[in-house]
């Protein structure tokens, strides 16, 4: 795609959701979209849309922004968009896929697990991950001439290539040409892989054989529910005797995966990786299938509400593999066990777009698809789970508070800190945060896995929060919730964003007339450094991992006043309260941390060993020394409460970014 470094985005109120809108219509012009008024289209696999969504794009720009922390230029952000976007869908590849996947294709409406990778990805890169998942269709099954070695020809859905496998001696019997399981048209999961590449003369890249293969049924095909019902309906939980299988007994088992979690065990030779899937039969009895080590690479396959079928599972004692339950018995992946799945197919939801996307960003969208009627009310399909939650993860538009509601996930939101603290009634590390935006406010529930990991974030911030669930609480109103490691979780604070005080693309310059103190937005202005000499210059310690004041308490213990823990990691840290001025106005701002230090040019240590009298006229060397700063109104009315600290003083504007301009 060539791009023009002239172009530049539409001017809007907040010109980063401007390049975006921008960079969103130059991913996906007006030629892609189809549907009366307005409908999103979707592909054939019914979930994966022919243009990026809105968090994925605002996801992308924010990670370019922190990888080129010294700015950014339309080039340099189109050009990422455009290629991330083209490896993920791959959209450029020929279609010379073999028929059977052409076939099979047309019906296949389940969603693609979070770790695939496609074979022409593997081609391309010439590497495989261990822990990458191959969802793949058997084109063809052969025995390597002059040997007994069984190899699988694999495609899959999105690529036009296909690759060999060697396949694992553990699934010869399945692949059995007159009654075998493992022929042409089959699916299968597989991971674990090792690839061998293709040297110079040695033919094409080939994979080794692997463990973890999972073969894929159909219960809405005959031959599928007849080897249901035939091999693995006969045994139940409540049939299995441990003192059989202890003899050599074997057992054929079908049940619901209910649920799957992640746990370390202390083994003899340090800590071990163990899935716990418990699983429930037909007649409601619960059983726990472990997975250790490097089988738990197997659980990626699973999902809630798919139906396992276990051949030959080994059968272990409850107690001597240390599992909590109130059966005596449990299952694990044994060196004879085969596995079948039937995946939980994620049904989608007609999803109406509010009417805020037509007062907001989205409706140029909506209303370049039939201009001569002015914007309508569209509706998307997203995937739906058993639960009845929506996942919002590729949601063409931007979401907004008012449009939050009971059973969303995956949701993205952009908007404004007016409020934080810590959860001081649970053990667990939980802030409480308050976002808003132009059409409301709404507190969303950190969890984070240790410690605060976010870095300093202050009111007035503005902030870009992807991987959110929405949920009615017991009193019946909405809350958000986020998770640091699910997948999908992102948190950036764009006040802070050093690539934004340099990248024009994302950012427009204000006057400090401009500002306001009603304003919900992180001003970009350039400004020099005025009345030096009254300028309020301190230093005290903080808490490294929040850049938040830490205070001694009476008994020894210093405290952070953010996160309320005993806090070892302590740096000392300015905090600086000074005249910024241009040519329209002046302003009294604070800062501390990084930007104190930008500001000052020297280190708060190097400071601080300063005699008195030096450290007294050390500002004056700074007068009329020019930056440009972010500047942000961290005393905005509605801000408030929990979240004030000390530091925020009684000065309202603080500048949470500086950088010198020569």
């Amino acid at each position: 795609m060539e791009i023009d470094e002239q172009q530049q985005p539409p001017q809007e109120d907040d010109p980063f959701l401007a390049f975006v809108d921008y960079a969103r219509s130059v991913l996906s012009p007006d030629d892609e979209w189809e549907g009366e008024g307005g409908g999103y289209e979707t592909n054939d696999h019914g979930t994966e849309t022919c243009a990026p969504g809105w968090s994925w794009i605002v996801s992308r720009i924010l990670k370019t922004c922190i990888t080129y922390s010294s700015g950014v230029t339309t080039a340099i952000l189109l050009s990422d968009l455009s290629q991330a976007w083209s490896e993920l869908h791959r959209s450029g590849a020929p279609r010379r896929r073999p028929e059977i996947i052409n076939q099979l294709k047309k019906k296949h409406r389940r969603t693609k697990l979070p770790n695939t990778i496609t074979i022409d990805f593997i081609y391309e890169k010439n590497f495989l991950s261990l822990n990458s998942i191959l969802e793949a269709v058997i084109v063809d099954a052969f025995v390597l001439p002059g040997t007994n070695i069984y190899m699988l020809t694999l495609g899959d859905f999105w690529s036009s290539n296909t690759i060999d496998l060697y396949l694992h001696r553990r699934y010869y019997e399945l692949v059995d040409p007159r009654n075998g399981i493992l022929k042409k048209g089959r699916e299968v999961f597989l991971t674990g892989c090792y690839l061998r590449t293709a040297r110079e003369g040695s033919g094409c890249p080939r994979l080794l054989p692997t463990e973890y293969l999972v073969i894929l049924l159909d219960d809405d095909q005959d031959d599928d529910a007849t080897l249901i019902a035939a091999q693995f309906c006969s045994d139940s939980f409540s049939s299995i005797s441990l003192d059989e299988a202890t003899t050599g007994v074997s057992y054929s088992l079908y049940a619901r995966i209910e649920s799957i979690e992640s746990m370390e065990v202390q083994g003899v030779f340090g800590n071990v990786q163990r899935k716990e899937i418990t699983l429930v039969d037909n007649d409601g009895v619960q059983l726990k299938f472990l997975l250790w080590g490097e089988q738990v690479l197997l659980a990626n396959f699973f999902s809630i509400g798919s139906m396992l079928a276990l051949d030959r599972p080994y059968i272990a004692s409850s107690k001597e593999s240390a599992v909590q339950t109130t059966s005596e018995l449990c299952l694990e992946y044994g060196s004879a066990t085969q596995l079948y799945l039937v995946p939980f197919v994620q049904h989608e939801e007609q999803v109406y777009v509010p009417l805020t996307q037509n007062r907001y960003q989205g409706s140029k969208m909506i209303s370049a698809l039939n201009p001569t009627q002015g914007p309508k009310v569209s509706q998307v399909s997203l995937p739906c789970d058993s639960q009845g939650s929506i996942d919002f993860s590729d949601y063409p538009f931007r979401s907004f508070v008012i449009d939050l509601r009971d059973k969303m996930t995956s949701i993205s939101l952009y908007g404004i800190v007016t409020d934080i603290f810590r959860e001081r009634n649970t053990t667990k590390v939980i802030f409480s945060l308050k976002i808003e935006d132009t059409t409301g406010a709404i507190w969303a529930k950190l969890h984070f896995a240790r410690s605060w990991s976010l870095g300093r974030l202050g009111l007035g911030h503005t902030v870009f929060v992807s991987g959110l669930s929405c949920y009615k609480t017991k009193h019946n109103s909405l809350e958000v919730s986020w998770f640091e490691n699910d997948a999908g979780a992102s948190f950036v604070s764009l006040s802070c964003l050093p690539a934004l005080l340099n990248s024009s693309c994302l950012q427009r310059l204000s006057r400090l007339s401009d500002l306001s103190h009603g304003s919900s937005c992180t001003y970009i202005c350039r400004v020099r450094l005025d009345q030096v000499d009254q300028c309020h210059v301190s230093t005290r310690y903080s808490h490294v991992i929040c850049g938040h004041v830490v205070n001694k308490m009476p008994n020894g213990v210093t405290e952070c006043s953010f996160c309320h823990c005993n806090c070892d990691e302590v740096t000392r840290t300015f905090h600086l309260k000074i005249t910024l001025a241009d040519d329209s106005a002046k302003i009294f701002a604070w800062c501390t941390g990084q930007t104190a230090t930008e500001l000052l040019q020297i280190s708060p240590d190097e400071f601080y060993e300063l005699p008195e009298d030096e450290q007294f006229m050390y500002p004056s060397s700074l007068e009329n020394e020019s930056f440009i700063v972010a500047l942000v109104n961290s005393k905005r009315e509605g801000c408030g409460g929990h979240g004030r600290t000390l530091e925020t003083d009684t000065v309202s504007w603080e500048i949470t970014r500086a950088l010198r301009y020569e």
